[in-house]
């Protein structure tokens, strides 16, 4: 068996979010919300989530902006996002092994939380979220 190699350049990143988006993209529980909030956006988006884990995973500080505000009213709960992240763990695990990756499935695991807990906190709370 070949042993994995870690994420360690842009081609890494994106052969890890467009496996990953493929999956999405196929989920019977996370395509509708994705495909129906993206559209026909998908190489846009595709090309944010380069720049997002560029910039987190290899310190190359490509992407700017505020990755909740887009997601702020998207009509999730805690199981989307447990999809979301069994997906993103499996994707990584896939292609990946090292520290990069590990970090990679930490940071996704911290941005499901956050993501999850602000959603929940503006459904409940009708005032405007703070981006």
């Amino acid at each position: 068996m070949k042993k994995k190699k870690d994420i360690t350049n842009l081609a890494d990143i994106k052969l890890l979010v467009n496996s990953f988006y493929g999956k999405v993209r196929e989920d019977e529980k996370l395509k509708d919300i994705f495909n129906s909030k993206i559209q026909d956006r998908w190489p846009e988006h595709l090309e944010k989530m380069y720049r997002f884990w560029q910039t987190v995973l290899m310190e190359e500080h490509t992407y700017f902006g505020s990755p909740f505000s887009p997601h702020a009213k998207l009509p999730v709960e805690k199981e989307h996002f447990n999809q979301w992240l069994e997906l993103f763990f499996s994707t990584v695990d896939e292609h990946f092994s090292g520290e990069k990756a590990e970090r990679a499935k930490w940071q996704g695991q911290r941005m499901a939380e956050m993501f999850h807990t602000k959603i929940e906190h503006y459904k409940n709370n009708p005032a405007s979220p703070l981006l």
